[in-house]
């Protein structure tokens, strides 16, 4: 699975040190949740909803010939 957790607190903060995550890449937060990954150098990233949640995060991905 390529989405990490990230750890929400009890008063619903993300705490992210800038310095420790893989550039580029993406937070993604749906309801209480919020995970992270990163992305990959050639593809197109879709992030599906449905009633307002995140369902599913999908990657199309390429290569330079």
């Amino acid at each position: 699975m390529r989405m990490k957790d990230v750890e929400v607190d009890s008063k619903g903060n993300i705490n992210l040190n800038t310095k420790e995550i893989p550039n580029p890449c993406i937070v993604v937060i749906s309801k209480d949740t919020a995970k992270m990954t990163e992305l990959p150098a050639f593809a197109d990233t879709t992030i599906k909803t449905h009633q307002g949640k995140v369902v599913r995060v999908k990657w199309n991905e390429g290569e330079d010939f």
